[in-house]
């Protein structure tokens, strides 16, 4: 079971989270550069903000990096606007129309219409085309669960979608349950592939040791440039 703390050192505000590992772990997460430190509980508190000073030049490198990062625009739900599909960018045409609720659907190659009501707004419209994604992204994950689950020779985890400020992805082998980021319905396929590869790959191994390594390695050879490419594209606004 975890616990979790706020602890200021440096002028940083940390969350310091205690959980049954071996090691120290620091990690900085977009969008805003949050810092958070997973430590084992026997590790006291001074060794821990001892160990946020001696990395205090990578972290603020790491926000300088984020704060730098491109962000997409604000969205207003109108025609013309480009919005990302699984990296393919697609040109908005919003059609009104007199009946309740609304439709979205490709149209060749490059276009994205969304049919709704003339009163609609955008804050309507934000919803509508969030089911869509949503929508979308279930039904490209479903196969690559199944695929991954077979390749690592493991259970088929229960898995869902959900909107996460910090991670890609998610998974509790304990309940047996993976959850992917609704944002990766904006980004290249090989993306979903990857953290898919990658949130399965924690029932085999539940730490980032050699042996999840190894399950990357052999699955998926360049996991590394995937993840890299991933994390420089814009964040969500």
């Amino acid at each position: 079971m975890m616990n979790i703390e706020v602890i200021e050192v440096a002028g940083l505000s940390v969350d310091l989270i205690r959980k049954p590992i071996k090691n120290l772990h620091i990690g900085v997460y977009p969008p805003a550069g949050r810092v958070r430190v997973a430590a084992p509980p026997a590790i006291s508190e001074d060794a821990v903000r001892v160990a946020i000073v001696t990395r205090l030049g990578w972290i603020k490198k790491k926000q300088r990096e984020f704060a730098g990062q491109a962000r997409e625009p604000e969205r207003l739900y109108i025609s013309g606007e480009t919005h990302y599909v699984f990296g393919k960018p697609l040109r908005l045409t919003v059609r009104p129309m007199r009946r309740q609720g609304a439709r979205i659907e490709l149209e060749g190659s490059d276009r994205l219409v969304m049919t709704v009501p003339h009163e609609a707004t955008t804050a309507q419209k934000a919803g509508w085309l969030s089911k869509w994604h949503r929508d979308q992204l279930r039904e490209r994950t479903a196969p690559r669960v199944e695929k991954w689950a077979n390749r690592l020779d493991i259970p088929e985890p229960r898995w869902g979608v959900r909107q996460m400020r910090t991670k890609w992805g998610s998974c509790n082998p304990d309940k047996d349950l993976v959850w992917v980021n609704l944002d990766l319905v904006q980004k290249p396929l090989q993306s979903l592939d990857y953290v898919v590869l990658h949130e399965l790959a924690h029932f085999v191994s539940r730490r980032h040791d050699d042996v999840f390594l190894g399950v990357l390695d052999r699955h998926m050879p360049t996991w590394r440039q995937i993840r890299a490419d991933l994390n420089a594209l814009p964040l969500s606004n």
